[in-house]
């Protein structure tokens, strides 16, 4: 029994740690880039909802505007604040300049024989375009955006006189 002894077997454990840790390192770095990558996502979706919201805001106050007689003495709206999401807080707020009149073209003479405006009956009438500009600022980061659009108004000879240059 006092024979050679065999000697003793390498242990292979070493092999099988940086196995590990490389595998380790490997998921690591495909985890953070996925994080990243996640993250850079989310802010352009979030970019996104902010330009959107703020072009649906533009658009609710160049509405409302539209809705008042803006042809009888245009003026510009200095703040139109715009509640989004409904929580009694402006989210946005709206400038728009002053309405200009951009072109007066008289109204086609078979479709405007006899034209009511506003409870006037006139033979003549006009067809005015009027671009209306907006810019929009988002309250809490300060985005802004600027909608430009165009609207045709239908006027009298002499509200034209007064508006249109």
């Amino acid at each position: 029994m006092s024979g050679p002894r065999a000697a003793p077997r390498r242990q292979r454990g070493v092999v099988t740690l940086l196995l590990s840790l490389i595998m380790l390192l490997l998921i690591s770095v495909m985890l953070t880039a996925a994080s990243t990558l996640s993250t850079v996502n989310l802010h352009g979706v979030r970019n996104m909802q902010l330009r959107e919201e703020a072009l649906a805001a533009a658009n609710m106050a160049i509405e409302a505007q539209l809705g008042l007689p803006f042809t009888d003495r245009p003026a510009p709206v200095d703040d139109f604040p715009i509640d989004i999401d409904q929580d009694g807080g402006a989210d946005y707020h709206v400038a728009i300049a002053t309405p200009v009149c951009v072109r007066a073209t008289p109204a086609v003479a078979e479709s405007v024989s006899s034209v009511t405006l506003a409870g006037i009956s006139t033979p003549f009438a006009w067809q005015t375009i009027w671009e209306l500009d907006a810019s929009v600022t988002e309250t809490g980061s300060g985005a802004s955006i600027r909608v430009r659009q165009g609207v045709r108004v239908l006027l009298t000879q002499a509200r034209k006189d007064a508006v249109c240059a």
